[in-house]
């Protein structure tokens, strides 16, 4: 073991400082709209590995370049990046229609009383299926305004059930960019990270939707939501989730759901060979700055890692955090915070992933175990915080078809991260662990 210098962490704080402080400074300041996401991540993080490379004189730059390609040589980032690209393309290939065509089922066949449960496990499907929160809110939204209007519901409540609904599917799915980030950082498989999770998340999903329903039955009911919808657009999101869920290898799931969607949408006539080529496209380029997050962090880390700054950090962590419990805990309070600080799950699981790693050595726990808790308490923090996309992206749907919402209306009825983080302490602290599910 190397040892210890904090300093070596100083990159670390250098783009967290850069980060969180341009991004407060465009969001609330300058109150430019989305100004978080106008902050550029790849230039804070060449910022960050510019300080790397200004520390420890004694390490000549030639040195330095070759350990960050040697962190960058692991088969989990080189795996990490084709997933995350190929998982683009799925998303690009079924398109819009799809999850719209799902909620418009459900609305149909499923009383109106209960169209904000419905809500809720609609997007909980489209966020499984699709692998994204904010893709998920982005085309639900506008259906979660719709059944405000039409049936009495408050606009607040059903915002809050999609946005809960889609941080549940984007801590499960298969090809989601955080359970993707976590499996592949920690080197576990995605169904067995998937089970470890499943039986935290399914509680409070559960629970949720409860709450919900007590909340519907309160409420004074009036109309309904038609539209019209296509079944056979959502069977390539059901091909993914059951090849996922049986274990099949991810590329060969996202392969199956590529192919059939692309067959399905051409055939119905739903999209032209140019446009669904174009789609390909823009799903592939879609990955491109969190595949460029991922290589440039592995880089960064490599050199705070040589520098003996993961060992000050975990030396600092074990005087605060005792036994595998605590470990645990801590894991999660690390990669919370560092979702607070950059609103974005998927870098906060990518900037965690090394420390995290280190950490399941020293406590003892097992990877399936680390991916889970690194995606769940991200999860957490980034379905709650004001600022994060998944927010803005609902409040701004809401706004283009003229209703105002703020954040603080939607937060206290997000019910699901709230209940996720319960759920995630019940099953650290309290749950026995010769007792839990190891499958």
């Amino acid at each position: 073991m190397k040892k210890g210098r904090a300093i070596a962490l100083l990159p670390i704080a250098v783009f967290l400082v850069l980060y969180l402080g341009l991004g407060i400074l465009f969001e609330y300041i300058m109150k430019i709209p989305m100004g978080f996401y106008n902050v550029p991540i790849v230039f804070a993080f060449l910022v960050a590995i510019l300080v790397a490379c200004l520390q420890n004189q004694k390490v000549s730059f030639e040195e330095k370049l070759g350990i960050m390609a040697q962190g960058l040589a692991d088969k989990n980032i080189i795996t990490m990046l084709l997933i995350f690209l190929t998982a683009g393309v799925f998303v690009g290939v079924v398109g819009r229609s799809s999850a719209e065509s799902v909620a418009y089922f459900m609305l149909s066949i499923i009383p109106t009383r209960f169209s904000v449960a419905v809500l809720f496990g609609v997007a909980c499907f489209v966020s499984l299926a699709m692998g994204t929160s904010v893709g998920t809110i982005t085309l639900l939204t506008p259906i979660a305004v719709a059944v405000s209007a039409a049936s009495g519901f408050g606009l607040p409540l059903c915002v809050a059930s999609v946005i809960g609904g889609s941080m549940f599917g984007d801590n499960l799915s298969f090809i989601s960019d955080t359970t993707i980030a976590a499996c592949n950082g920690q080197g576990c498989a995605m169904k067995d990270k998937f089970r470890e999770n499943f039986w935290i998340a399914l509680p409070a999903a559960v629970a949720t939707l409860l709450l919900i329903l007590i909340l519907s039955f309160r409420t004074d009911i009036s109309g309904a939501v038609t539209e019209s919808y296509h079944l056979l657009q959502i069977v390539p999101y059901i091909l993914v989730l059951v090849g996922g869920i049986i274990g099949v290898n991810v590329f060969v799931v996202l392969l199956i759901g590529i192919v059939s969607g692309a067959i399905i949408m051409l055939a119905a006539g739903h999209i032209s060979p140019a446009d669904l080529l174009a789609n390909v496209g823009n799903g592939a380029s879609g990955m491109f700055e969190t595949s460029m997050v991922a290589i440039l962090v592995a880089a960064l880390c490599a050199l705070i890692r040589e520098y003996g700054g993961f060992d000050a950090l975990l030396a600092g962590i074990h005087k605060v955090f005792k036994g595998k419990k605590g470990g645990q805990l801590g894991m999660g309070l690390l990669v919370g915070a560092m979702d607070v600080a950059t609103a974005n799950n998927t870098v906060a699981i990518v900037m965690a992933n090394p420390i995290a790693k280190e950490m399941a050595e020293e406590y003892g726990i097992t990877p399936r175990k680390t991916a889970s808790i690194l995606d769940t308490f991200s999860a957490v923090s980034q379905g709650i915080i004001p600022y994060g996309a998944q927010m803005l992206v609902a409040i701004s749907a809401a706004h283009e078809l003229g209703y105002d919402l703020s954040a603080f209306q939607i937060m206290p009825k997000l019910f699901y991260p709230i209940l996720l983080l319960v759920s995630s302490l019940i099953f650290i602290f309290l749950v026995p662990q010769k007792e839990r599910r190891d499958i």
